[in-house]
């Protein structure tokens, strides 16, 4: 028997590629960090011994969720602001906290809670875009989560950086530093095309570009945005970002509720790619992303929470079902998204918006194992006729029960094993009575 170094039994294995494929009673074989093989559990036990073996025989294995966006350390700032609109919400009250509040201890503090919440939700990377990406970085490293670090830019100064230039020469500077660092990725992060300017924008496209990493961006979130960018620039944000260059497949635009049909024709000749957050974007009534034409269109769509501050949890399957019934209501379709492209946009589409879909996304020989297992035999999720349909329109995160990354077994039963759960709530209640007593 060939030694392993983790041997999972599952009752389901669900590999998201292809799309809507579902292998029962099939096993995963984990060694040095990879997927060693996916096979029939029968000959799993005959072929394989694992150094671990765990049995799951009411469990799917899916990829782990890609969180395609979210400000992580906002974690500390759940509830503070509720029921408002953006504009609102932001200048009136985040914003202050954030000038207020904003340091290494709060990144440091607010990136360890949310990725706690994450990991007990199933999800194994997440895209972040927030000051002090080196604090996060490390946070991540730590808790042994794979990440996608955003290297801010915005032209305002904060506890970070002085100005656009600042934050881009640390941006770089952190990159470098982490470049040998497995579960570190960088993007090019400028906050939205009304907080950076051209210049910035020019030096960020061709960094893109040299560099061949993404660019991330909240892009068209509300129709005040674009309203307000017509009368300063005389054009919509997403023809401003074409102007300057950034419109290619490096580009990952977020939120994107306000979209003509030539820029969902451009979005697609372009290859560029669309990060969906509908329950943030319901919440601050934003508007609905256009899902449905732009897939038909052949954009790559993405899902993510966005941060707590405006969601308010980090919760990928609450997010991938409002993601298909929107869909299905705003196109008065039930068909326009299934639960299979649903849960393809969670994983594997957000690893391709990355950069990362060699590495994680899809359950595949070779990949890494980024592993959630969900527990499908509890009576809210039966009878069971369709394992897909059932994690998207019935699952809840308190069915995650084990995650996986790199083989590393950061879940395990419901059970955070490189973080401590009782040092994570005393600090957010240190953090709230800091905030609220202010």
């Amino acid at each position: 028997m060939q030694a392993v170094d983790t041997l999972i039994h599952a009752r389901w294995v669900i590999p998201v590629e292809p799309r809507g494929l579902v292998l029962e009673h099939h096993s995963v074989a984990v060694h040095d960090g990879r997927i060693q093989d996916i096979l029939p559990t029968a000959e799993a036990r005959e072929r394989y011994a694992g150094n671990v073996v765990k049995e799951l025989p009411d469990h799917a294995l899916i990829p782990g969720f890609v969180n395609a966006h979210t400000h992580a350390a906002m974690t500390l700032l759940r509830g503070l602001a509720d029921d408002l609109p953006l504009m609102e919400w932001l200048k009136g009250h985040i914003w202050p906290a954030e000038s207020r509040w904003v340091s290494e201890e709060f990144v440091h503090d607010g990136t360890q809670l949310a990725i706690a919440e994450m990991l007990r939700g199933g999800i194994t990377c997440f895209n972040d875009m927030y000051f002090f990406p080196d604090v996060a970085a490390r946070a991540a490293i730590h808790a042994g989560m794979r990440s996608a670090i955003g290297l801010i830019v915005i032209d305002f100064p904060s506890a970070w950086a002085a100005d656009a230039d600042d934050y881009l020469a640390k941006g770089l500077a952190l990159r470098d530093a982490h470049k040998g660092e497995s579960l570190i990725s960088t993007t090019l992060a400028p906050h939205a095309p009304y907080t950076v300017s051209d210049e910035p924008l020019k030096r960020i496209a061709t960094f893109a570009n040299e560099l061949e990493l993404p660019i991330h961006i909240h892009v068209h979130e509300t129709a005040s945005e674009v309203e307000q960018a017509m009368a300063a620039t005389g054009k919509r944000p997403l023809e401003r970002l074409q102007d300057l260059g950034l419109v290619t497949p490096n580009l990952t635009a977020v939120h994107m509720t306000q979209l003509t049909d030539d820029e969902i024709e451009l979005m697609a000749q372009t290859g560029a790619h669309v990060i969906h957050c509908p329950e943030s974007n319901l919440k601050l009534g934003s508007g609905f992303c256009p899902v449905a034409d732009l897939r038909a269109a052949g954009v790559n769509v993405a899902i993510g929470t966005d941060g707590t501050a405006s969601n308010n949890d980090l919760d990928m399957l609450g997010e991938m079902r409002t993601a298909a019934y929107l869909a299905k209501g705003v196109k008065r379709d039930p068909a326009v998204l299934p639960a299979a492209e649903a849960l393809y946009m969670a994983t594997l589409g957000g690893a391709r918006a990355l950069g990362l879909a060699e590495r994680t996304g899809s359950l595949e020989v070779g990949k890494e194992a980024d592993i959630t297992a969900i527990n499908l035999g509890d009576l809210e999720t039966q009878p069971l006729f369709h394992p897909v349909s059932q994690i998207v329109y019935a699952g809840g995160r308190d069915k995650v029960t084990d995650v996986w990354v790199a083989g590393r077994h950061l879940l395990k039963d419901r059970a955070l094993t490189t973080l401590d759960e009782d040092a994570l709530r005393r600090k957010a209640a240190a953090w709230r009575a800091r905030i609220h007593g202010a």
